[in-house]
This record gives structure tokens, sequence and C-alpha cells, in this order.
């Protein structure tokens, strides 16, 4: 639908391209980051912004839908609740709803019914997971994407924690046919349990094409729903069995997630080989698929079919559709709705075979054990106590690991030293400042050499704005700083490449030595640019990017020996660089710029000789979204939606795509030695993959303590021998055995 004449052009930065349409809530608009992602954007009407109640309900509504990540939901990208019109912008999801596809299409059956089944089962495991009951799910909040279903609309979703009530006489939230006694009778009561009788209406509509309880009038479904038994005629008897515990009028009769899911399994028949995507759904919640062709056009798989053809016995007609919470109200009259959940206890994965031969896998360090801890873990050394998890917003922290210890740093988290094989704390270090109108320390981590810890602290004095920049010289041993410099790096990176801490003053980089501090070398960088510091093998460069867009930026290859620049070549100016291969530096073209392998839009990759800056361009099969990690030859680029695609820079093939749930991944991590490339999401769930032909070869459930908010710095996979550690932005840290990924983690 096009944009009246009364709409904005943008919202929270994102420029509004389409409407999808007008709720209840609000309007939802088809928006566009600066980047070129496309989101849903939804924006509440002006008559409701002025409602405390109102913004109550969207503010919690927000909060709920972020603390959701996994395969099957939609996450958040970006909200402001406290915005004149509040608005929360989503992840852009093509395809019907499952309401539409049954309404033209008719019934599901075969493997496109078990696919949908266990999609929902494992999208409601990380819904619980994260303290969140849905409360409405229906057929109308489940989108049928290309790589299965996808749960919307968190609108009256209640965190099963939060304990405050919201009340409106008179008024009944939700969908009638599809909801639980309970929801009628007690909405105190209501719980995890209460998605699972939801999730029992909603197959036997998927699979009939009418609801258990359906009735002339709201009132009467409402009394059949309390009262009545279930109209279950038509069902097979396996499923029909399964589905009538599901629909127990006690919430304690019904069947927990795990059970269901293993009682779907035996109950439906097993995907159909040839569906190009075919996901193997397991009770130990590890998820794996099919092997994607090497060198055939993966894009085949994931494009919907022309006029005629049909795919999973029905015509997949793709539109846009919104992926946005809406609150359905019905004034029933029959009694208030109390949004309030009890509590209730997140249980581990079952345990299972890592599905791969261990064989395949390097050996774990001598005395690893799977563990799980965060950054916020009480210290025997130096300061005892975090400065407090709830002191910031705790989405940035990160980690590097160093021999047999794991070094994490972020926003108000101290530098911190966990044991690589236990995860226990060893020490955090006491920087805090005690400045008087100090109320922010931010610590980023820089590096780990000759035994140093290197973090940057920027210490924020009041709301005046003014702060202090400072690069600090940890031992890894003791804590203990070593020294400490006051820098100056609004427009140079710091950053620490070979045995190097590079320091900016002014337009000057000076290079130090880790341990002491002593001044090796200094170089002055181009003025008036912005300049990123990056070490790719034995090089090191200078990405410098003027004031003016319209002129080319400035590659420079520094002597690590000297700081002497070696070469310098010209490059478009939106262009971030990824690496060498062949002999060649690797540069992404892409829209905007500078860029960054962390995120980045591009659709030719740069090809510059380092000895005479000759270059080519190869142009890509198409325009790639995502975090980039250029190794052994190949691009692999980790979408925000899971998706995995490995892309050769030489010849601009795509070699191979597969879908993953580990959504809002960072940079994918290269293991040579078992040519695997290893994702973890922010939510913790860790994805690996066969780096050649692109089999999933295992994933894990989430594993954050909570869902970072916002803009956010991205998971990581750090290899530690044969074995893995994960941090999240949230100050999660575990570890994983490849071999065994099943194993439950000990917790610290």
């Amino acid at each position: 639908m096009p944009l009246h004449k009364d709409d904005p052009k943008s919202v929270g930065g994102y420029r509004l391209v389409d409407r999808f349409g007008v709720g209840g809530m609000g309007v939802v608009y088809w928006g566009r980051s600066r980047s070129g992602r496309d989101v849903a954007v939804k924006v509440v009407h002006a008559q409701y912004a002025e409602d405390p109640v109102f913004r109550a309900r969207f503010r919690q509504e927000i909060e709920a839908v972020r603390k959701v990540s996994g395969a099957f939901t939609a996450p958040v990208v970006d909200a402001d609740p406290e915005a004149v019109r509040p608005w929360m912008a989503t992840q852009y999801v093509p395809g019907n709803s499952l309401a539409e596809r049954i309404r033209d299409h008719g019934a599901l059956k075969g493997g496109e019914l078990r696919r949908v089944a266990l999609g929902l089962v494992e999208a409601l495991q990380d819904i619980h997971r994260a303290g969140v009951v849905h409360r409405d799910l229906k057929p109308a909040n489940v989108l049928m994407s290309e790589d299965g279903p996808r749960v919307i609309d968190f609108g009256i979703s209640r965190a099963v924690e939060n304990h405050n009530t919201l009340t409106e006489t008179g008024q009944m939230i939700g969908t009638p046919p599809f909801m639980s006694p309970e929801q009628f009778t007690d909405a105190r009561t209501v719980g995890p349990s209460s998605d699972v009788f939801s999730l029992g209406a909603l197959l036997v509509y998927t699979v009939t094409g009418r609801g258990p309880f359906d009735a002339d009038s709201p009132y009467l479904t409402a009394y059949r729903v309390v009262h009545n038994e279930p109209v279950l005629d038509g069902l097979p008897l396996p499923l029909r069995a399964v589905l009538e515990r599901c629909l127990a009028k006690e919430a304690k009769d019904r069947p927990e997630l795990d059970e269901l899911e293993r009682e779907f399994a035996d109950a439906l028949p097993e995907s159909d080989p040839g569906d190009p995507v075919t996901l193997t759904l397991r009770t130990d919640r590890l998820r794996t698929v099919g092997e994607t062709t090497s060198g055939a056009d993966p894009g085949e798989a994931t494009k919907p079919p022309g006029p005629g053809r049909r795919t999973g016995g029905w015509s997949r007609r793709l539109r846009p559709l919104l992926v946005v919470g809406t609150v359905c109200a019905t004034a029933l009259g029959l009694l208030g709705y109390v949004w309030l959940g009890p509590g209730f206890s997140d249980s581990p994965p079952a345990p299972a075979s890592a599905g791969s031969p261990d064989s395949r896998w390097a050996t774990v360090p001598t005395g690893f054990g799977t563990w799980q801890s965060t950054v916020f873990r009480t210290a025997p050394r130096g300061a005892a106590e975090a400065l407090g998890k709830e002191s910031g917003d705790p989405t940035d922290a990160t980690c590097a690991r160093y021999e047999d210890a794991v070094y994490c740093a972020g926003n108000d988290i101290l530098p911190v030293r966990l044991d690589g094989r236990t995860g226990k704390t060893v020490w955090r270090s006491s920087l805090a400042s005690t400045e008087p109108g100090a109320e922010l320390n931010s610590f980023t981590l820089l590096g780990v050499r000759d035994d140093v810890m290197l973090v940057r602290q920027v210490v924020y004095i009041g709301t005046s704005g003014n702060s202090t920049v400072t690069v600090v010289a940890l031992d890894t041993d003791s804590g203990e700083r070593l020294w400490s410099r006051e820098v100056r790096d609004e427009t140079v990176d710091l950053g620490v490449s070979g045995e190097l801490a590079l320091t900016p003053e002014g337009r000057r980089v000076t290079a130090r030595s880790p341990r002491t501090g002593a001044e090796r070398w200094t170089v002055e960088l181009p003025a008036d640019n912005y300049c990123q510091l990056l070490t790719y093998g034995s090089g090191l460069y200078a990405h410098c990017f003027p004031g003016d867009e319209s002129r080319p930026a400035e590659l420079l290859e520094l002597d690590q020996a000297d700081g002497s620049v070696v070469r310098r070549v010209e490059t478009p100016y939106t262009t971030g660089l990824l690496g060498t291969v062949d002999g060649k530096l690797a540069l992404a073209v892409g829209t905007t710029g500078p860029t960054r392998p962390e995120e980045l839009t591009f659709g030719r990759i740069r090809l510059i000789d380092p000895d005479t800056g000759a270059g080519t361009t190869t142009k890509l099969a198409k325009t790639y979204e995502g975090a980039v990690t250029l190794a052994d030859g190949t691009l692999w680029i980790t979408g925000a939606n899971g998706l995995v695609t490995a892309v050769s820079p030489l010849s601009g093939k795509q070699l191979w795509q597969t879908r993953t749930g580990a959504e809002g991944s960072g940079r994918p991590t290269y293991d040579a030695r078992t040519r695997t490339l290893y994702l973890a999401s922010t939510s913790g769930r860790v994805a690996a993959l066969d780096a050649r032909k692109g089999t999933l070869l295992w994933e894990t459930g989430a594993q954050a303590e909570q869902l970072a908010s916002g803009e956010v710095i991205k998971s990581a996979v750090l290899p530690y021998g044969g074995a893995l550690i994960v941090n999240t932005p949230d100050g999660t840290v575990f570890s994983l055995d490849p071999a065994h990924p099943e194993r439950k983690p000990v917790t610290e």
C-alpha cells in the first residue's frame, strides 16, 4: 500500500517505503535501514500514545519480543516506546500467514504438517525459555516463511516474572477459538501450558479447517472452551490422541513441550526427502539438515515458485507480511482480563548424540569440561563484585581466548579473566573510576598479547557528555595494571597488531610494547580522515576515509617493524577490507561507507594487487547483507535471519547456502583443522556447518541468560584446542565440546 500524504518519511532512522497495513494498535510500514536492511516498523496510533496504560502495554510487548530469539520466531531490531508516537521495528519476513495458507489452499498434511507442528513446538520452547507466555497463538500469528513457520505477535504476551497487572474491565484480550480455559476463568493462572492448549487448537484447525470449539458467537465459543470436550472428527488416530491431551481442561494434564515434540515426531509422517529445505527437529534440541549440493545454485531452493509451479502441495504466492505485535481486543462483557503469569522453571535440553562421527573433531584440552558462567560472577581476586548487571545495558560484552583462559570486558563490565577449562572466575580488575561525577565505565577489549590484556577505558562524567579515554594494560596473571596512556581517538581506531599496542594521539598513531608501554614507532595518518586500523595475516593496514564522500578512500599498508608506509592504494569510498585471497587484497564494495566486516551490504568484490595497485572487480550473483569472514579462499556471510552463504571472491559464484537458527549472529568462525564453520546468535544458539558443503552438522538451543536489546556487539565463537568457548552480548560465557554439543554444562 502506498504511503499516505500525512505519513512520516522516516521513523527512528528507518526510511519508510510503503504501508503494510493498519491494525488496532497502529500503522505498520515497510521500512529500510541506512544499510538497506528491510524491516517492519509499527507506529502506534496518536490517540493511544497519550494513554499510560497503552504505553505500558506497548513497552511490555517490546520487552517480550526482545527476550525471544530462535529459528521459528522473529526478533525485534529496534524500538522506542518513549517516543511521541511509540514505534517498534522487527525483522521483515516474507510469507503468507498460516490462516491465509489454509484459506487459499486447504488443510495441511504430510511433511508440510510435520514441519509446521515441530517448528511451532520449537518456537514455543524458545518463547518459554525466555520467560514469556505468548497468550495469542493462532493461525494469523504464524507466518509461512520459506524456511518454516515463524511465530509473531507478542502483543498480549506477559513475561512470567513480571507480576504487575494491567486490567481493562469488560474486555477480554485474545482470540476465543484458540484461547485456553484458564484465560477465561482465571487469567492469573495462565502459564506456558496455556500456549500448549492454543497449539492444540491451532493444529486441529490446520488439519481440518475448523477449530475444536467453533460456534456461532464468541460467547458460545468461550463457553465451549471452558465446559465442552473438543470436536476432533477427521483427525488421524495417532495425532488425535496427542491433540486430545493438549486440549485437556486442566493445565497440569497437558504434555510438556519436550514430550510433545517426541509425540509429534512419532505421530506425523516424515518430511518429503525431495523438499529442498528439510528440517529434522529432534527432541535433544539439536537440529540437523540435509546436505546442500556444492556448486549448485542454492538460491533455487529458496526462490518462490513461478506461475503454475506448486511446492509441498500448494502454490506459495509470497507477499510481504508484517512481523509485528497487535492486540486483538474483543469486548465480550464476560470478565476483566488480568495480564499476569506465574513463574516457571526452564528445563535443559534432553541429551542426545551429536549426529556426527567423533573422528571429525579434534581432542579437547586436558581437564576441559563443558560449563556456563557469566562475567558477573564473584571473583576471588581484585574487585570481587561486578559493577552490576543492571547498572548499564549489558549489550556489548566481548571476550577473547588467550592460552587457557578467557578475558572479557564491556559496558560497565570490569575486565575479567575466566578459566577456560572450568569457567571459574580467576580475577576481576579494579579499574572502576572513583573520579567525582563518574557515572559509567565502559571497557572495550582490544586484545591479549605477551601475557597482557589491553583494554580501552572510557569514563563518562555526569550528564555533560565529557569523557576520558585511556588505554590500559593489565597483567594476565594477576589483573594488576602495568601501564596506561590517555589517548584521543575520535577519528582513529585503537587496536592491537601482532605484538604491538596501537594508541592514537590526534593524527599520530604510536606502536607500543604491550608489556611495558614503551614506544616502538610513530606514524602520522592523513588529516581530515577517519581511519580504521586493520590486521590481516602479517599485514597491518590503515583504511582512511575522507570527510568528503565524493573522494576515494585510501588504503595504507604499514611496516610493523618501523611504521613506515609500504604502499598506498586508492579504493572506492564504500568499501571494507576483508583480507587477502590468492595474493590480492579483497575489499567488499557496498552501498554505504565506510564499512566493516561485522555488518556489510555489498554486491561486488574489489581485488587489488598490493605490489602494483592494479585492481579488478568481481560482480557477485546478488547483493548480500550480513557479517563476513574471508578464510581459506572463501567468503562466508551470515545474515540477520540465520542464513549462511558461501561465495567465491574470485569468481563471484555462490557455492552453497544454508538456513540456521542462529539469527543475528556475528562473523562466523572458521576452524581450518576440521573445516568447520561456527556461528552463534545473540541468544547463545550455536550452529556448526561443514565449510565445504554447507551441511548443518548440529545446532544447540539458546543459552544466553537474557537477550540483549538495541544495536549490540555480536556473539563470538572462540576455538580452544578441540573445544569451543562462546560469549554473548549479555555477558553469558559457556563452553562446548563440538563432538558432544548436547552435553549439559556445569553452571559456575
